[in-house]
């Protein structure tokens, strides 16, 4: 088992560095009959992406697959190091130490690096905080480092509409920034459904050991008809005139929906779009006071000229 575990060491190292290696160079360099190369060959592509192209080509490592860790979990980490304790020490060839060694290190150096560059990320990516609270923290390195090692978080969640802090199990899939806000979406296990959670609420984050898949969740699919962040339950399409000052910049907006667009003749830019939320909608458009015209739906149009009313009593 020892001589394997070197043998396969080699194998990949060979492979990395001599990329279209044969199986027969691989035998002469492991001293081992070429069955042998094609066992651990099968045992490496468990991990590995390695390939081999046909008859004669070699094998190579597809991607960007060129280094060590191969990727360590934790919990692999943790097998891994207690390797050399289990091993029969009488039976360890030579040599294994010193390779053992080398490949712990640079996973350590990798790990590192990689804590090292998410702090960085944290820094270069500045959020607000809630005007009532004097301090906030930024949970955004413990948030991309789930999300990017597929693992479970423990918070601690305030509710702003419940008006309730609770404690909540989370899968993190993607961050979402909308109205210089980040959201998290992802999977809830107390709700034992997705869900949207505003990240300057969280008052507590905390990397689990559990991993997750997200299945075949898909992003997209999940904002189909959203505008900004918030999901609603009813498709309404909105029929939307622009004035000739702002029409340049709607057509700069990045959304999740995918608006239709025409230009008028003189300048005016007519917009379409479904959406599954009237309210944040509305509240978009409003931000371009008179140069933007709800042409439909008329309750739309209705709604917005009672609101319009209300705020005009407020000045009078």
């Amino acid at each position: 088992m020892t001589d394997k575990v070197i043998r396969i060491f080699k194998i990949i190292n060979a492979i990395q560095s001599n990329p279209g290696i044969t199986a027969a160079d691989l035998a002469f360099r492991c001293e081992v009959n070429i069955r042998t190369i094609y066992r651990d060959l099968d045992v490496i592509s468990h991990f590995a992406p390695v390939t081999n192209e046909g008859r004669g080509t070699g094998y190579k490592f597809m991607g960007k697959f060129f280094m060590y860790p191969l990727d360590f979990s934790e919990q692999e980490e943790l097998a891994f190091s207690l390797l050399p304790s289990v091993l029969n020490q009488e039976r360890i060839p030579p040599g294994f130490h010193s390779a053992y060694d080398k490949v712990m290190g640079t996973h350590l150096k990798e790990r590192s690096r990689q804590n090292g560059t998410l702090d960085n990320i944290a820094d270069i990516i500045q959020m607000g905080k809630p005007a009532y609270r004097k301090e906030s923290r930024n949970f955004l390195q413990p948030l991309i480092g789930a999300i990017l090692e597929q693992r479970s978080i423990r918070t601690v969640y305030h509710s702003q509409l419940r008006n309730v802090t609770t404690e909540r199990k989370i899968d993190p899939y993607y961050l979402i920034p909308r109205d210089q806000r980040f959201y998290l979406i992802g999977y809830c296990h107390s709700k034992q459904a997705i869900r949207t959670f505003r990240i300057s609420r969280f008052q507590q984050v905390e990397l689990t050991a559990a991993t997750f898949d997200k299945g075949n969740f898909n992003i997209k699919q999940y904002l189909k008809n959203t505008w900004s962040i918030d999901r609603g339950n009813k498709n309404i399409t909105f029929k939307v005139r622009f004035h000739p000052e702002v029409a340049r910049y709607i057509k700069e907006e990045e959304l999740f929906v995918h608006p239709r667009m025409s230009d008028e003749g003189d300048g005016t830019l007519l917009f379409e779009v479904t959406v599954n939320n009237e309210k944040e909608f509305t509240k978009w458009i409003l931000q371009y006071g008179p140069k933007a015209e709800i042409l439909e739906p008329a309750s739309a149009r209705q709604g917005l000229r009672q609101q319009l009313e209300q705020w005009m009593n407020v000045y009078r």
